[in-house]
């Protein structure tokens, strides 16, 4: 009897101790709905701690092998570059992973791995804007759009990683051309959120902003009446048709070096790109979902088909270096 209730107490412990423990920099209601489905079906505990992308590439490197921490989730494949240069992330072997990501979505090494995706396109106002003047992202650099133009500071990581794509594709000369034509175009300094860029297009500070598509998502399903209204107005270019495609950056997961937890780490890595969890991210976050087998919401359906940019961002953003740098020559704040 003894021995029986000891095996007992064995197992209870074995089944609290399973639990995996995520340093996420994203915060939204559809992660936490993530969370509680994988809890459910695997018995597996989420333990998640949040904050900004760079605090936690920070945090990783500073608690090195004694860190909780199993996964790494951010948006934007700059952070992953970061990270892995640190030497906080451990490489992935899974062919579940390698099966549904897209190689130019993933690391070549297997040290990152996207679960969603971020269309990096233009944003004009339908009320006074002809579109027809903007094909290309260098046609932001077009004299006709001096003083219309609104977009975040180069501190943004989704600005760097756009930069650096052009880098990859376009070569040096044509991102310093970018940088000093965008610039010049400016509606006002370089600042806010994509949110904010949709707010100075409604309250007529400018006519066109390079934004993301799922902030335009958010704001169409958004529960403040304002935030409709102002996303209602928009009109979204995807740029880059006829040549490369549209810059397209991500949200993505990845293994830390120091997770304890490696095997149920996995499972959750390959958890976030299963249909079930990639239509949770599609249809309440109203990003582009990563698993072709899963449509995008209809929002974000309604904007239209694109070619994507092929560029595998594990090589783009090798160039965000040079990006910080032209962009700092050319003045941006």
């Amino acid at each position: 009897m003894k021995k029986s209730i000891l095996a007992l107490s064995l197992l209870a412990g074995f089944a609290l101790a399973a639990e995996i423990n995520i340093y996420s920099a994203r915060h939204y209601d559809a992660d936490t709905q993530l969370y509680k489905l994988f809890e459910e079906k695997t018995g597996i505990k989420v333990n998640a701690t949040q904050a900004k992308g760079g605090e936690l590439i920070k945090k990783l490197e500073v608690e090195g092998d004694s860190s909780v921490a199993d996964l790494f989730i951010t948006a934007d494949a700059g952070n992953f570059y970061t990270a892995k240069k640190k030497g906080v992330l451990q490489s992935v072997k899974s062919q579940t992973l390698e099966k549904i990501v897209p190689v130019q979505y993933r690391d070549s090494e297997g040290y990152w791995f996207a679960i969603s995706k971020r269309a990096r396109i233009i944003a004009y106002d339908k009320r006074n804007f002809d579109p027809s003047i903007i094909k290309n992202y260098q046609d932001l650099t077009k004299p006709e759009l001096k003083g219309k133009l609104l977009i975040r500071s180069a501190t943004a990581g989704y600005n760097t990683s756009l930069l650096a794509s052009i880098i990859e594709s376009e070569g040096v000369d044509a991102a310093s051309k970018w940088a000093k034509g965008t610039l010049a175009n400016l509606a006002r300094d370089p600042k806010g959120g994509d949110r904010d860029q949709a707010k100075a297009i409604f309250a007529g500070e400018g006519q066109v902003a390079v934004m993301n598509t799922y902030y335009i998502g958010l704001m169409l399903n958004s529960p403040k009446p304002e935030d409709v209204e102002v996303a209602k107005i928009l009109g979204v270019i995807f740029p880059n048709q006829d040549n490369r495609g549209t810059h397209v950056n991500i949200s993505g997961i990845a293994l830390t070096k120091a997770s304890k937890n490696k095997e149920n780490a996995i499972k959750f890595m390959e958890f976030m790109v299963s249909p079930e969890a990639q239509k949770i991210l599609a249809g309440i976050n109203y990003e582009y979902p990563v698993n072709t087998a899963v449509e995008p919401s209809d929002t974000i359906k309604a904007f239209g088909k694109f070619k994507e940019d092929s560029t595998p961002l594990y090589k783009s953003v090798e160039k965000i270096s040079e990006a910080v740098k032209i962009f700092d020559m050319a003045g941006w704040k």
